[in-house]
């Protein structure tokens, strides 16, 4: 078997996709070949692969700290939640189906031989696998039919680095207390540990990390500082969103509101924009009400589009969005935003719940109609009203159709996408990823700029060459902490 080795963490959001994606630019740098994995996953945060699919976004960043083109391989169980109780399931790379959280545990022993096969392909040719847990072994009611933790290690008989968020503190009790539940031949798995998100002097958790040593058995990695720059690379858990305010000063000259739905999807959309000096994003929470100063409003993507457009409607932000209209504000809607922002929407099929159709919010002349094939796709297009060409991802089920698609907002190799209205200030298109694109949003923020009467360049971040400038930073942060040597014999090199 390929050398390989497994971050698990002590609890959810400890920084296992950042670790990884810090160990894989490491090994990266040292001249091997990496790959990453992670046998299951659970986010609405969602990349398009280059053979295809879709895997979690934060695999897609491993795959660049890797230097190495993305595969549905690297993620062959991807869950999307779609309601408190539910998930769309991505079995390697494509949908398998949409199930309630006891019925996906009766198909887990079938999908785990996927998942096997997906490890060994990405292992084909590589020096190295880096795999990353979800959530935690601790969960130890959940140890039957596992395949995103233990259940996986013991498969393939990985060993095991256990990551402890101090952050949140009693990092003692969770390390200690993960090896306590585990059963014995799970807990021999595991050869070492690492406290991650440490502020102030480390030195001051010396006898802390003994104490987890002679507790354990386990060998202590180190002690990582808090990482600031961390909150530009692209984030996997709905968790991590309140670090996509971005850096800007309250009176930046281009002010962007998003409120943010309840299943909001593929909210690395976001970054470029929060990564920019001259933006000021306001995630709206609910009950917040929309800034009465902002130029425009981001309707981000959502998972379950009807339910997230009943609950833009519970916090009044639909009155907020006709009154920002009023005013000369621009509205703008990324998929599942954009199918709000038309007259319907109909779910004939039942796609994401009872069928049935529901009312938009009306501002662009555009139906839509859900469907159960979903588009993945990579894309590049012109888009004519701000004269620039732009780089995207298409990820959606529906299709939408109108008097509004006459003015679209992106020409695809001849195939229109998206709307404008004819007054031009309400805009949506199925594209993701297009601020991402450096031509484009500078572009777009210098015609938001234009619309307040402003002169001058925005936008002027280079956002790809920044994320991965932070990710070689990250590297070399948690070379200067951690003893990567013993890392590195522990997976087999």
């Amino acid at each position: 078997m390929t050398p390989s080795i497994m971050i698990q963490g002590a609890g959810s959001n400890v920084g296992k996709s950042v670790l990884v994606a810090g160990l894989c630019r490491h090994f990266a740098n040292a001249g091997l070949s990496v790959r990453p994995f992670k046998p299951q996953n659970m986010s609405n945060n969602a990349a398009v692969t280059l053979d295809g699919g879709e895997i979690g976004r934060a695999q897609a960043m491993q795959a660049l700290a890797c230097r190495t083109p993305t595969s549905v391989h690297m993620n062959p169980v991807l869950l999307k939640p779609e309601s408190e109780t539910g998930s769309q399931v991505i079995v390697q790379g494509q949908r398998f189906g949409s199930m309630r959280a006891r019925e996906y545990g009766t198909h887990k022993a079938e999908l785990l031989p996927r998942v096997l096969d997906s490890f060994e392909t990405v292992g084909r040719g590589a020096d190295l696998v880096i795999v990353e847990g979800a959530g935690s072994p601790a969960e130890v009611n959940l140890r039957a039919g596992d395949i995103a933790n233990m259940g996986f290690a013991a498969a393939v008989d990985i060993p095991v680095v256990i990551a402890g968020d101090i952050d949140r503190g009693g990092v003692i009790a969770s390390l200690v207390g993960t090896g306590a539940v585990l059963d014995p031949a799970d807990r021999a798995l595991i050869r070492g540990f690492l406290i991650n998100k440490f502020r102030g002097d480390t030195s001051l958790f010396a006898d802390g990390m003994t104490m987890i040593e002679s507790s354990t058995g386990w060998t202590g990695l180190g002690i990582l500082p808090w990482f600031a720059p961390a909150r530009f690379l692209p984030a996997e858990d709905i968790l991590d969103i309140a670090g996509k305010a971005g850096d800007a000063r309250d009176d930046a000259p281009i002010h962007i509101a998003v409120p943010v739905l309840r299943r909001i999807a593929n909210f690395d959309d976001l970054d470029p924009l929060a990564g920019e000096a001259d933006v000021r994003l306001t995630l709206l929470q609910a009950g917040e009400a929309l800034p009465a100063d902002c130029d425009m409003v981001l309707l981000p993507g959502s998972k379950s589009t009807i339910a997230d457009l009943e609950f833009l409607r519970a916090q009044g932000w639909d009155i907020d969005i006709a009154a920002h209209l009023r005013r000369g504000g621009m509205v703008m809607g990324l998929c599942g935003g954009y199918q709000m922002l038309g007259q319907t929407i109909d779910d004939p099929q039942g796609v994401e719940g009872p069928a049935g159709a529901t009312t938009g919010l009306g501002h662009l002349a555009v139906d839509t109609v859900l469907v159960t094939d979903k588009t993945l796709a990579w894309v590049t297009a012109s888009a004519p009203i701000f004269d620039a060409m732009v780089t995207g991802y298409e990820i959606h089920m529906g299709r939408t159709d109108g008097a509004d698609c006459a003015r679209p907002l992106l020409n695809i190799a001849g195939r229109p996408d998206g709307a404008m209205s004819d007054d031009g200030l309400v805009i949506g298109t199925y594209v993701h990823g297009i601020f991402a694109d450096d031509g484009f949003r500078r572009a777009f923020l210098d015609d938001l700029a234009a619309r307040r009467g402003l002169s001058g360049r925005f936008g002027e971040v280079d956002f790809g060459g920044r994320v991965d400038s932070v990710i070689d930073e990250l590297a070399a942060h948690m070379a200067a902490y951690l003893d990567l040597d013993a890392f590195a014999e522990m997976a087999g090199l």
